[in-house]
Formats: structure tokens, C-alpha cells, sequence
């Protein structure tokens, strides 16, 4: 989701994590970093083919990439044409169905920011080509974005949404929502950065966090396929139990998880073509259907969004 970073130097400090294992990693106390247990090796399927391996943390039933790249290495990893997210592309067929989806997505995700606060002052993180915020702006919100992609950003900044290049910049308790769609997975210090949501947020205001679950149908469906692992990028593969626990240090309590139903059909995709080498869009579609059918009965989909508050 995050891409051309080999410039970024601010005190966001989106990547930088050392290669050493594990006592090196950027780590929240919480996580139980002598007791990891191997769980999966996957391969970099959409740049370098390179194998990782994912560690699981029993206390917080999340797991972990190992290595994770250093700050020098990480921009090559973010070469592919596969994160369109960073682009307004509309040519192919696959490019018009993620334009299509994101339409839908995107009136559903100011209904519900709306949902929880009255129009007030919002900040995205990893705002991207600026798609949400723009929408948010034309309903009224003031907005504000961090994106470290400079190519995503001058799209952005067409669109009329205003940026700062660190968190730090902002005030204290200033923003009635602070959304991360998407983001979280690829920041290496996670307490740090929970740390600083906690900083910004309004007394009564709402976090907003979307990631991928690997507890979901079509995660243990396609293993070590499952594109949503998309290692080395993604340093971190939550549950709902670790984003309940590291949030809870911060005093900010889960109050409401909700499914991102389109994922399992645009995961499931990419994941029929790291694994068969083809997209399989009726492969593909079957196995999103059933994996949101299970997360009917199992509450766990493909990707959720958290809605967490002060307590």
C-alpha cells in the first residue's frame, strides 16, 4: 500500500526495522518475542520470489515476518504494478473492477465515519491517491492526510486534500477520527505508532484501523499463497485478539469490529494467480463467497475494520 519511500526521513518512521531476528525487531512489550513459533514460510510472490517466514506470538495470536527488511532495502520490495492503490488506473480489466469496488468502498467508509462523530476534523494515514479524504472533504470534513508515497501524493493533492510530512507536526487531542485503511500492517513499531494515534485523538474521538486477518476462510484456504500476507511488506498479520491487546495499553478499547466483504473476493484473486499462475476470476469469486459465508457463522473475514475509543 505504501511505495517510493527511499526518501521518507521523518519521525513517522513508516519502515525502518533492522534484519536481525528477534531481538532487534521493533517489538511491543506485549509480545512474547523468546516463545515465537515458527508458522509458515512464504515467498514474495509479486517482486523479488524471495522466501520469509512467518513466526506466531501465542499471547497475541498475531504472527510476524522475519527478516524484515532494512530501511536501504525495503523501496524494492514496493515494485510492483500490483498496488494500484497508488494509482487512478482504469485500462484493464482487473484496474475497472478495483475502481468499481472502490467506489462502493468508499461511500460505505464515509457512511461510517459518519457514523461516529458529528463533521469535524479527520486524519488519514496512508492517505494514498487522496480517494477517501476527498470524498470525506465534498461531506464536509476538514481533512488531513500523511502519505509517504510522493507519486500518490501529487495525485492527491489534485484532489484538493492537504498533507503534513509528520505526525509531529500535529496537536495534541485534535482529530475526531484517525483512520488507517490498510496501514497498520506495515508500520514496524507498533507501540510507538499506537502511542501517537492515542496523542492526536480527541477525548471522545474514534480510531479506525482496516487489516487483513489471517484467522479468515481464505487465508487457510490458500497458505502460503494467500496474498494477503504479501511479505516482506507486511511486517505484522493481526487478529482481532492482538489489535484488542496493543490497543489496550493506550487505553483505547475495541468497541466494534466490522468485515471488509469486497477483500476475500480481490485477495482470493491475486492469490489464485500466485498460486495456478492465472487470476481464476470463477476460482477466485467461490472462494471469496465462501470465505465471507463462513465469517457469517465464525465472525472471522478476510479483512476486518476495528473501531476503537478512549475508554
Amino acid at each position: 500500500m505504501l511505495s517510493n519511500i527511499n526518501y521518507i526521513k521523518s519521525d513517522f518512521n513508516l519502515f525502518h526495522v533492522k534484519q536481525a531476528f528477534p531481538t532487534s525487531i521493533k517489538q511491543h512489550h506485549l509480545m512474547d518475542i523468546s516463545n515465537l513459533k515458527p508458522f509458515l514460510k512464504v515467498k514474495d510472490h509479486s517482486v523479488s520470489q524471495e522466501t520469509f517466514e512467518l513466526f506466531y506470538d501465542n499471547n497475541l495470536d498475531m504472527l510476524i515476518t522475519h527478516p524484515q527488511p532494512s530501511f536501504e532495502l525495503l523501496p524494492k520490495y514496493y515494485e510492483s504494478e500490483i498496488y494500484i492503490s497508488h494509482t487512478d488506473g482504469n485500462k484493464s480489466l482487473f484496474e475497472k473492477m478495483y475502481q468499481f469496488v472502490k467506489s462502493i468502498a468508499l461511500k460505505n467508509k464515509l457512511k461510517l465515519i459518519n457514523s461516529q462523530s458529528p463533521k469535524g476534523r479527520i486524519l488519514d494515514i496512508g492517505a494514498g491517491v487522496g480517494d477517501f479524504l476527498s470524498v470525506a472533504k465534498s461531506d464536509g470534513w476538514e481533512i488531513i492526510g500523511v502519505e509517504p508515497s510522493y507519486k500518490a501524493k501529487q495525485i492527491a493533492q489534485k484532489k484538493g486534500v492537504a498533507f503534513v510530512n509528520n505526525l509531529s507536526e500535529l496537536e495534541n487531542n485534535s482529530f475526531d477520527i484517525i483512520t488507517m485503511w490498510h496501514v497498520l500492517e506495515h508500520v514496524p513499531d507498533l507501540e510507538k505508532q499506537i502511542a501517537k494515534l492515542k496523542r492526536l485523538l480527541k477525548p471522545d474521538g474514534t480510531i479506525i484501523i482496516a487489516v487483513p486477518n489471517f484467522n479468515s476462510f481464505d487465508a487457510k484456504h490458500y497458505g502460503e499463497f494467500w496474498a494477503a500476507f504479501d511479505v516482506p511488506i507486511h511486517f505484522w498479520h493481526f487478529s482481532k485478539t492482538a489489535i484488542k491487546k496493543l490497543f489496550a495499553v493506550e487505553k483505547l478499547k475495541l468497541v466494534k469490529v466490522l468485515p471488509m466483504k469486497f477483500d476475500s473476493f480481490y485477495v482470493s484473486l491475486l492469490s489464485e494467480k500466485y498460486k495456478t499462475g492465472k487470476m481464476n476470476f470463477i476460482k477466485a469469486f467461490y472462494i471469496g463467497l465462501k470465505s465471507n459465508w463462513k465469517g457469517t457463522q465464525n465472525l472471522e473475514y478476510s479483512s476486518h475494520i476495528y473501531i476503537l475509543k478512549n475508554e
